[in-house]
């Protein structure tokens, strides 16, 4: 195979020579979009030309979507991608989109193939047995997986267009908003008071009194938190890939970030440190100051799931309503804004991009407060009680 570049205006192609026509006698010539630079296109042609000399080519109207997801896309997500991240793409595609428009052409695929794949999954996308629709906000991320997919197939040309921008995903505002369940100061005060000699009580003690994430919990070590400053930084957390315990950077650089402590969180973490050491030295182990706060006896990682359900019987044994893990971090943050702690600094310890998102997943509570700060105007304004005026001094 041979190939030549060709440039459009603006736009580089890679036109490359497949052979001749049996019935004409004609050269056949396919064109491939290379993007915007000539180097680029070079390397675009170079790298077909590499595959037809490893065997490995395909012309794009012979290439199933299967085969594009499996063989050419996914392989280079893996070292782009967070291995959480990476894993959740991939079974997504193998449990959901392979067997049902796997089989597709790659550059067939339509609008209406989309959109009746989504309808599907609605119905009976689950895998338990149960034939039982999988929810709204499944169904749009393995639309966004696809969208992703299909715009990389877009850009180098095996496409001409991104058929997951025309179809229509199923609308997240088509679906009751789950209503957050949270505890009050009461309830909170309780559950802890009856989980205080359990074992994992520091890691759900710190979870309520800093708003952290499952994974961060679990990734924190004595050397990110500074007990004489009241203090914590947050680098890393404990993840489940498949099942099996990675630790990784946090996400995003808002959730590097360092929270304030309580000296009653203080002195819960000192307790557990002298705690666990006493178990390390009884295991004949020797303490590491880069060790996790809170891992298993040896000092290996506690597993994510584990963990979450520990907190579930927890839950169900206390006299407390029953919420999920998470809601541990809903309710700092609802406590905090009812108290009149500005959204900006919850919006901190929460480690979230923004305050407007903060406000956004929060505004439940937001008409209580907004009309805490009617009264307090007309109180600053007008006087000590409502319609009285104010005596100026």
């Amino acid at each position: 195979m041979r190939g030549h570049i060709v440039q459009r205006g603006k736009r580089y192609y890679a036109v490359v020579y497949e052979g001749t026509d049996p019935a004409t006698g004609k050269r056949i010539r396919r064109w491939y979009a290379a993007g915007d630079t000539r180097r680029g296109a070079e390397r675009f042609l170079n790298e077909i030309v590499k595959r037809v000399h490893d065997g490995d080519y395909r012309a794009p109207d012979k290439i199933t979507l299967g085969v594009y997801l499996t063989e050419r896309w996914l392989p280079t997500k893996r070292s782009q991608l967070r291995r959480s991240t990476f894993d959740s793409y991939r079974r997504n595609v193998e449990n959901h989109v392979l067997p049902r428009i796997g089989d597709l052409p790659l550059q067939k695929i339509t609008p209406e193939d989309l959109d009746e794949f989504y309808a599907k999954l609605l119905v009976d996308g689950k895998l338990n047995g149960d034939r039982a629709g999988l929810s709204v906000k499944t169904v749009r991320y393995i639309h966004g997986i696809l969208r992703k997919a299909l715009a990389d197939a877009q850009r180098k040309g095996s496409v001409t267009r991104n058929v997951a921008d025309l179809a229509d995903p199923p609308k997240l505002s088509s679906v009751p908003k789950r209503q957050m369940k949270v505890w009050n100061a009461a309830q909170l005060r309780e559950f802890l008071a009856s989980i205080n000699e359990h074992r994992l009580y520091p890691a759900f003690y710190l979870a309520a009194s800093t708003g952290m994430r499952r994974g961060e919990i679990l990734g924190i070590r004595w050397e990110d938190i500074d007990l004489d400053m009241k203090r914590l930084s947050v680098h890393q957390a404990v993840l489940n890939v498949a099942y099996s315990i990675e630790i990784s950077d946090v996400k995003t650089v808002t959730s590097r970030r360092t929270i304030d402590l309580d000296p009653r969180t203080v002195q819960v973490l000192k307790t557990w440190h002298k705690t666990q050491l006493e178990e390390r030295v009884a295991l004949g182990l020797r303490p590491k100051d880069d060790s996790l706060v809170f891992a298993e006896p040896d000092g290996s990682p506690l597993h994510p799931d584990p963990y979450r359900l520990t907190f579930n019987r927890l839950v169900a044994g206390a006299n407390v309503p029953r919420i999920r893990l998470h809601d541990l971090r809903h309710t700092h943050a609802t406590i905090l804004l009812r108290a009149g702690v500005p959204a900006k600094v919850v919006s901190e310890r929460l480690g979230h991009s923004n305050v407007a998102f903060t406000m956004s997943v929060y505004q439940h509570i937001l008409p209580g407060m907004q009309a805490d700060a009617a009264h307090i105007f007309d109180r600053e304004v007008f006087g000590g009680r409502d319609g009285e005026p104010r005596q100026e001094d």
